[in-house]
């Protein structure tokens, strides 16, 4: 139940990056990649590698997702950059 509760939270994050030029690498999808990847990874560390049944998950357990998904989606938006994709001029 953690797990669900860390990639719903890693979603919500991904959500804001609309206000970001999209200069993701993989686009708005890597971008989405990035933040639940991301997310999951850092909370699963966060947790010791072990996944909180449904007794234990809490909202505070969602919030274990916040860091590794602004790493995540800042990671792909670097390597976007990296690779030379240009913003969407609309």
């Amino acid at each position: 139940m953690g797990a669900l509760a860390w990639v719903m939270m890693a979603i919500a994050i991904w959500h804001f990056t609309i206000f970001i030029p999209d200069r993701f690498w993989g686009g708005i999808v890597g971008a989405l990649l990035g933040a639940v990847v991301g997310g999951f990874l850092v909370a699963l560390a966060i947790n010791g590698f072990g996944v909180p049944g449904e007794s234990e998950t809490h909202i505070a357990t969602s919030v274990d997702a916040i860091p590794g998904s602004l790493i995540g989606i800042a990671v792909v938006y670097l390597a976007g950059v990296r690779r030379g994709n240009a913003a969407l001029e609309l």
